[in-house]
Formats: structure tokens, C-alpha cells, sequence
């Protein structure tokens, strides 16, 4: 099944995520931005990729000229709100447990990077801007 990949560029670390056209998510990590080349060619191997989905981040142009070496063409999509975004949907996939539970969790940060999740998002608003 052909697939969507997103990436949410940064200096750091790197948010990736391949979905299925229908929204399936496949694949989501978050990677430190030295192995993103190897982790694509990976990905490229295990997934049939069709195109990817770039947030215009810190570091998208990087990223971008490392996409073309591999023959994959990137649209970039704006980033806007995508952290506030993933904020919310980590604690709908991981539910606060013991106190936790009992402060709203617009007051919480998630205890690990939502980066995965932020490229999750911009391929389902491309997608839905698709339709």
C-alpha cells in the first residue's frame, strides 16, 4: 500500500512518520537528526513511500536537499500550532495515570518529545487538504 512520509525537521532531533493515504499510521519515531538519511533509506526500503510531507522548520532545507538525494520529492507544509496539536493527542494516546490524572492536562508537558507526532499531524493536514 502506497504511503505518505512526514518529517518535523530539527537541529536536534527529528519527528518521522509514515501513514497510509487513508490516515493508518505505519510508522512513528522521533530520531536524532545524524541518523535521518540512514533512517530514510530504511524507511524507503520497508515502506512503499510516495511522496513526503516537510514541515518548514529549523532545519527543512537540509532536509530537503538529503529527500532529493534519495529521489523523493518534498512538499513543505507550514508547521504552525503542530506542537500544541501534539501536546493533546500524546494524552489522548497516553492517558495521565495516578496524580496525574487528576491535573488538566492543557497543564501537563508530555515526558518525551512529541516530534513523531507533530509529523503525524502534517501528513493528515495535507491529506485532508487533499480531498
Amino acid at each position: 500500500m502506497k504511503s505518505v512520509l512526514g518529517i518535523d525537521p530539527g537541529r536536534d532531533k527529528c519527528g518521522i512518520a509514515v501513514l497510509n493515504f487513508d490516515g493508518a499510521v505505519k510508522f512513528e519515531r522521533v530520531i536524532a537528526t545524524d541518523e535521518l538519511e540512514l533512517t530514510l533509506k530504511n524507511l524507503l526500503r520497508d515502506f512503499e513511500i510516495e511522496r513526503a510531507i516537510l514541515g518548514n522548520g529549523t532545519t527543512h532545507k537540509s532536509v530537503e536537499k538529503i529527500l532529493r538525494a534519495l529521489n523523493l520529492s518534498a512538499e513543505v507544509v507550514d508547521e504552525k500550532f503542530t506542537t500544541e496539536e501534539a501536546r493533546k493527542e500524546y494524552w489522548k494516546k497516553n492517558p495521565p495515570k495516578g496524580w496525574r490524572k487528576f491535573l488538566p492536562t492543557s497543564m501537563q508537558v508530555p515526558p518525551e518529545p512529541v516530534d513523531g507526532i507533530v509529523a503525524e499531524i502534517l501528513v493528515k493536514r495535507f491529506l485532508a487538504a487533499s480531498v
